[in-house]
């Protein structure tokens, strides 16, 4: 869909803009590669991205957790006691 080499420059634009004009904000998303940050008072508060952005962002996270989880997992296997969840809210403060 959006090609990584034609990307225009990212914009910002007010809540009530891009409500208005939401088609073709999401369009130049597309096909255009356009990051949109959607403002309130002058302050940025969300974005529209290319759906490859957020899909790129989303297998980072993953493999984040994965790999959070394969070092637990060895620190089992290595001897290291599980944490309880009961353990772990306290440890958090919840």
């Amino acid at each position: 869909m959006y090609d990584p080499y034609v990307t225009e420059p990212a914009r910002d634009l007010s809540i009530s803009d891009a409500r208005d004009h939401l088609a073709d904000v999401v369009s130049r998303a597309a096909y255009a590669g356009r990051i949109t940050y959607v403002t309130r008072r002058g302050q940025r508060m969300a974005a529209i991205v290319p759906v490859e952005v957020a899909e790129a962002i989303e297998r980072a996270e993953d493999a984040e957790d994965v790999a959070a989880a394969r070092e637990a997992l060895a620190r089992i296997d290595a001897g290291d006691e599980p944490i309880s969840l009961a353990d772990l809210r306290a440890e958090l403060g919840l």
